[in-house]
């Protein structure tokens, strides 16, 4: 496996897809989104889903039923590089503050549980319906001979659509697809939120996205949640971890050992930014994946431009960094709401807490895990800060506080 083979040479296949966004002024950054199964690895390549006007939900209130709608009226454009693994290859990287990956697949695993419907992804329609080969289609219900359809899902039972319909794409059939080595700008991380509100508190306290000094990344990689409704998981009880990188379930050896060598690589690329971006909900917002379409329109319409000390306050939960004062696009405000849960009249500031005291037992106790007597003294130190409930501002002084987007 291209896993075991990197732990043997002291490199890593990231698990991860990665896209060129060029905006419609022409800036272009590269985007690597990270995730465990369901975290929105391929919908990142994906363009935003819109509502029948044109127009993107940004979220519908789980408790009151609203309704938040952004008008934009243009998209970035994408050109796709990986969708699920890709290969951080010694050979690629150039020494200057930046990781350099490569796809590291002929053909790409792309889920399609989230078309529901015709018209909800007319790219990813278009190369399924008029394929220039044929496509191998899993859980997707079709008579032999006939056009596949990717919102027509098979039923695990009556009425009940099964969760982990896919279809199998080979990368040169792919629009736009970029070839060979990309320098990334940005180092995402995805997490499968649930809804929080009063009534019952959870982990859903991510803001649209959080900007994460690096020490605080690698952490989130190494426990890597499989998060909320998971399309892959048929059953599991509360949080699950799916391991360093969240490529565990394809390695074998030792999970110390694939902790290190994340950590080379983050000490290794100060120039990175590093942010987390939530699905499915934003507290008592339901918002699929609308939160990381909009980091990547509204980080690329910057130019991967850093963030000043006044545009970013400390996260009320020290393990999601730090969270945006405001954030405008194209001349329109989002709301302070969909950036800091706290504020949100349906959850609050006691059942955000609780829903971060939810989040960090879950660290503390997948990070145990770690605590070998190999583990790289850099990668001890960063754990017992968590451990020890340190602050947003404990782990940048931990890692190149130099990069975490603000400007002294």
């Amino acid at each position: 496996m291209l896993i075991n083979l990197g732990e043997q040479e002291d490199w890593v296949t990231a698990h991860c897809s990665t896209v060129q966004v060029i905006t419609p002024y022409d800036n272009k950054i590269t985007i690597m989104h990270e995730g465990a199964s369901g975290g929105g690895k391929s919908e990142m390549l994906e363009q935003m889903h819109r509502e029948r006007d044109g127009q993107l939900l940004l979220g519908e209130n789980v408790v009151t039923g609203e309704r938040r709608l952004l008008t934009l009226p243009r998209g970035c454009s994408l050109r796709p590089v990986t969708d699920d693994m890709a290969l951080c290859h010694p050979s690629f990287q150039k020494g200057d503050g930046k990781l350099v990956v490569r796809d590291a697949e002929a053909a790409w695993f792309v889920r399609v549980n989230h078309i529901q419907h015709y018209g909800t992804d007319p790219h990813l329609e278009a190369v399924t319906i008029h394929p220039r080969e044929p496509l191998l289609f899993l859980n997707i219900d079709a008579a032999p001979g006939s056009t596949a359809l990717i919102w027509e899902h098979i039923e695990d039972e009556p009425g009940k659509r099964c969760p982990n319909p896919r279809v199998i794409i080979p990368r040169r059939i792919v629009p736009g697809v970029v070839d060979g080595p990309v320098k990334v700008d940005i180092r995402s991380f995805g997490v499968r939120t649930p809804p929080c509100t009063k009534e019952k508190p959870t982990y859903g306290i991510l803001g649209l996205f959080h900007v994460l000094p690096p020490a605080l990344a690698w952490l989130w990689r190494l426990v890597a949640p499989r998060g909320h409704d998971n399309p892959s998981i048929v059953e599991t009880e509360g949080m699950s971890s799916e391991g360093v990188g969240s490529y565990w379930p394809f390695a074998t050896g030792r999970m110390v050992d694939q902790a290190n060598l994340l950590l080379k690589q983050f000490v290794e690329t100060p120039l990175m930014r590093q942010i987390l971006v939530p699905n499915q909900h934003i507290g008592a917002w339901r918002s699929g994946f609308m939160p990381q379409w909009l980091a990547r329109e509204y980080l690329a319409r910057r130019g991967g431009a850093w963030f000043t000390a006044d545009q970013l306050t400390p996260a009320r939960c020290p393990l999601l960094g730090y969270a945006l004062k405001s954030l405008m696009i194209e001349g329109q405000t989002i709301t302070n709401w969909f950036l800091r849960v706290d504020r949100q009249p349906e959850v609050g500031e006691e059942a955000y807490d609780q829903g971060a005291g939810i989040l960090t037992d879950f660290f503390h106790r997948q990070l145990q895990k770690f605590l070998e007597p190999d583990l790289d003294p850099l990668g001890r130190r960063i754990i017992e800060c968590c451990l020890d409930g340190g602050s947003v501002e404990d782990y940048r002084d931990l890692l190149h506080p130099e990069s975490v987007f603000l400007e002294e």
